[in-house]
């Protein structure tokens, strides 16, 4: 009775006489039905005891609920279920494939800018030359690089003072001898919006879409036997799989592309594709322009008030200074403690 009840407000809502609804559908006629009314259509096709219960009645339909002729209505449709999961795909195709398709191509377009970005690599060659700076003398002194989630801890590593980094310390270097690279994330366009994506959502919505297909081929070749009722439906639904095709072949072979390009992203940075996965790369690299940033801003901050104090106190050099010059005198040997636990060195087989 309920169900009864709820399909009775469903067909109210969509205020349409059964026979044009019919019409709609063997039309798969999207300005006239909508994707959630022909979700609604589909969650209210009669069941096989429903249709058992009516196929037999051969009453006034008048004396039957709305329910109930509904259900009349949709049985005149051979495989009236399937034919409105097909509508249901066929609508929301175009949508879905673009949505795919755009996120394929920044996750491309992201892998692509930050293996061509040198300034992204020259830091890189900054980091380890630090690394080995306050590893001399050691063993971890001359590594020939470092793994990737070493970049997240250079905010751990502190000087004496307990106010500069190790990531403060690398932008005030680069301030001074490497200006050119501090806008290095304007090289990255797309990872902010890579780091959204997800691979594995990806690879659900491609097989989404690929069984989607196979489902309205599978309708197409079982409705030929349905005689004149599905005539009009088979040649809409012919011409929409001719481009739909198409469409999937083109997806599938982007998707091919971009599964190359994220492993070959990790593989750019020393690091296992099956360990390190695109996802990973893509949040550690762009936490590490956050900290950078906000180390950047930082040392701006310090700087500004610093001259201010010197203004105020008639002071010639500036504490900032002073605190600079100890880590540069002794090879930044507050940090040594860190720097053992902070980096994974790769060294040479030489080394």
């Amino acid at each position: 009775m309920r169900r009864a009840n709820n399909c009775e407000i469903m067909l109210t809502k969509i205020k349409m006489p059964l026979p044009d609804m019919i019409t709609a559908i063997l039309a798969l006629d999207s300005s006239t039905l909508d994707v959630d009314q022909v979700e609604n259509l589909i969650k209210f096709s009669p069941t096989k005891e429903e249709m058992e219960m009516l196929k037999n009645y051969s009453g006034d339909k008048e004396m039957l609920g709305r329910c109930e002729q509904f259900f009349l209505e949709l049985m005149k449709v051979p495989r009236v279920e399937s034919k409105l999961r097909v509508f249901s795909f066929k609508i929301t195709f175009s949508t879905q494939v673009e949505e795919l398709r755009s996120s394929l191509v920044i996750i491309n377009n992201s892998s692509k800018e930050i293996r061509a970005s040198v300034k992204l690599r020259r830091i890189m060659q900054t980091i380890l030359s630090l690394g080995n700076a306050l590893n001399q003398g050691t063993a971890r002194g001359s590594a020939i690089g470092f793994k990737l989630d070493s970049l997240l801890k250079l905010t751990d590593t502190r000087a004496r003072n307990n106010k500069m980094t190790l990531m403060h310390y690398l932008c005030k270097v680069l301030a001074e001898k490497m200006e050119e690279l501090l806008d290095f994330d304007k090289d990255l366009v797309h990872l902010e919006a890579a780091a959204k994506i997800q691979l594995k959502s990806l690879a659900e919505e491609m097989q989404a879409v690929t069984k989607g297909l196979e489902k309205v081929e599978q309708e197409l070749i079982t409705s030929e036997t349905d005689g004149a009722v599905s005539v009009g439906f088979r040649k809409v639904l012919k011409d929409f799989l001719y481009t739909a095709e198409a469409d999937v072949r083109s997806l599938t072979s982007l998707y091919s592309e971009v599964g190359r390009n994220a492993d070959s992203l990790a593989q750019y940075f020393g690091e296992d594709p099956a360990r390190c996965p695109f996802e990973q790369v893509i949040s550690t690299l762009l936490n590490f322009v956050n900290l950078f940033k906000k180390a950047r801003e930082d040392n701006i901050k310090q700087a500004e008030a610093e001259r201010k104090k010197i203004e105020k106190d008639k002071i010639k050099s500036s504490p900032a200074k002073r605190d600079s010059v100890d880590v540069e005198n002794s090879r930044l040997s507050p940090l040594k403690k860190e720097s053992d636990r902070m980096f994974s060195p790769r060294r040479s087989k030489a080394g």
